[in-house]
């Protein structure tokens, strides 16, 4: 049985701009303030672990620590099977410049592997969320959410963030980056594991 969410204000262990604006907007029906970790100055803890689950509770425990809030944090990337499921959890990190990240670099460089690889089409693909949800006595609950699809060249799309231009969900036509953002919000892998969090923990 899952433990119930009982508070009015949740910190998002994000500093992701766009993460933050995604989680706000799906839990704006659930009456929760949502807090973001940049507006509390909070530092970004290093991640360290080798799965999606193991980053997301490194940086919900350090949110709770640092606060005494409860923490929502979410570890997600895109796992290309081509590419036996790289970047997966280092998908921030295919971005990283010394300038901050870039993620049409990241992009392309995943474009090229592929093309090195001689890699089939479609090209699928897979983007996947882990949410932990900690609360200050040590509680914890993990939810995984996924979203397939198939990977586009060239990138398409202004909307979204990350690789969303180069991601074509299952069942669409068009990429994250070119879909209205309540209906990726309504399809998308951390949508899916938000409905798991929703329906245990706020249902």
């Amino acid at each position: 049985m899952t433990r119930k969410f009982d508070g009015t204000r949740i910190l998002i262990a994000t500093h992701n701009a766009g993460k933050l604006e995604e989680m706000q907007q799906l839990f704006a029906p659930h009456g929760v303030e949502v807090v973001g970790a940049a507006e509390l100055n909070l530092s970004e803890p290093e991640e360290t672990e080798t799965t999606f689950i193991g980053n997301a509770r490194i940086k919900a425990r350090a949110a709770v620590m640092a606060t005494g809030l409860p923490a929502l944090a979410d570890d997600s990337g895109i796992e290309v099977e081509a590419l036996d499921d790289a970047p997966g959890v280092y998908t921030a990190d295919w971005a990283e410049t010394p300038d901050g990240r870039d993620f049409v670099m990241a992009m392309t460089k995943t474009h090229n592997k592929l093309e090195e690889a001689g890699a089939a089409h479609p090209r699928s693909a897979r983007f996947r969320a882990t949410l932990v949800l900690a609360w200050p006595d040590g509680h914890e609950e993990v939810f995984d959410g996924r979203v397939n699809g198939t990977l586009v060249w060239p990138i398409r799309g202004a909307i979204g963030h990350g690789y969303d231009p180069m991601f074509q969900p299952d069942g669409y036509a068009i990429t994250f980056a070119e879909m209205d953002p309540a209906e990726k919000n309504r399809v998308s892998h951390r949508a899916d594991a938000f409905r798991k969090l929703i329906a245990g923990c706020f249902g």
